[in-house]
């Protein structure tokens, strides 16, 4: 594993090269910007997949936590790879994710890819986030399951609200880069 500053600075490298976009945009939030951050190039990138693992599972080394998963499809990308990194660590953490909308199919699950999420201890993993709705709709789908969440992290916060919204809500936040990292460099 790199060294954790080294790992962000080239984490940081990748993503303004291939996910820091500059032109007008509608964000899922409703809102209008002038810059965009589309992380999938980022999360698909093998070397940037490695390094936003390590650097995610670095973050939990002090929260309780058993599952690690997020709302499709920001999260999806992310959740594989950390799950491989927490097993290389001795920590394992089974992933999931959470639907937009339940399947009309099959099992109709909501949350797929685990059979129970009560009582474990969650962990939220988020692309980007602005206002925090997104995650926080993975957040209330969970907790009417009956898990508990320790924590929700984003690789980039564009500083909108999502913070205020999880304080307000008594979730830990986190994330690992902000919007002003990168407009401000």
């Amino acid at each position: 594993m790199t060294s954790p500053a080294g790992a962000r600075a080239r984490l940081y490298d990748i993503i303004k090269s291939k996910s820091f976009v500059r032109g007008f945009i509608v964000l899922a939030s409703g809102k209008e910007s002038d810059h965009y951050f589309d992380m999938k190039p980022s999360m698909f990138d093998p070397e940037g997949a490695e390094l936003l693992a390590e650097l995610i599972y670095a973050r939990l080394a002090d929260v309780e936590a058993d599952i690690v998963g997020g709302l499709e499809m920001g999260a999806v990308p992310l959740i594989t790879p950390v799950s491989i990194v927490s097993r290389r660590a001795g920590r394992p953490l089974p992933g999931f994710f959470v639907r937009k909308t339940v399947k009309d199919h099959g099992t109709k699950k909501l949350i797929d890819g685990l059979s129970d999420v009560k009582g474990k201890r969650v962990v939220i993993v988020e692309d980007v986030t602005t206002t925090g709705g997104s995650a926080m709709q993975a957040v209330e789908a969970l907790t009417a399951a009956g898990a508990v969440i320790t924590l929700v992290i984003s690789i980039l916060d564009r500083e909108e609200g999502a913070a205020a919204l999880y304080e307000k809500a008594g979730i830990p936040f986190q994330s690992l880069f902000k919007a002003s990292d990168f407009l401000n460099a």
